[in-house]
């Protein structure tokens, strides 16, 4: 795999549930023009924002099953590579972020892992709706979008 984007939950959450973000995140994936990259981490964390828009009465449960079935058709089509995230390789990485930027750029621990492993899976680009996520992720030397 040559070309590929890792994606910030947020914006993850937003390609497959419509809210107030889903313009922008269609418009970074579609600028990226690289498969995106789907992890075991980010598949519990994307679970998790699916059930908080049910708490929230953001979503429904028919809402939630369509977005699944979209996330397994962009699977099939290879829009998205789900690709194994080696966690004990992604901390290290994420110390050293937090030790080099947390202090200038005012990131939080779960802003830095998603960018860590990005850099872990070399992914050529990092899509955020997070403005703190994105600077920190410039900083590290992966292009934004």
């Amino acid at each position: 795999m040559s070309a590929t984007a890792y994606a910030g939950t947020s914006l993850l959450a937003s390609l497959y549930l419509a809210d107030a973000n889903t313009p922008a995140a269609l418009a970074a994936v579609s600028a990226a023009g690289a498969p995106l990259l789907l992890t075991s981490w980010q598949q519990f964390e994307l679970e998790n924002a699916f059930q908080l828009r049910l708490f929230r009465r953001e979503s429904t449960r028919a809402d939630l099953a369509s977005a699944e079935t979209h996330l397994i058709h962009d699977i099939s089509a290879g829009m998205v590579a789900v690709v194994a995230l080696p966690v004990a390789s992604v901390l290290p990485i994420a110390r050293q972020l937090t030790a080099r930027h947390t202090a200038l750029v005012g990131t939080r621990a779960f802003d830095i892992f998603p960018v860590a492993a990005a850099l872990q899976l070399k992914a050529t680009r990092f899509l955020t709706l997070d403005t703190r996520q994105r600077a920190l992720a410039r900083a590290a030397g992966l292009r934004t979008t």
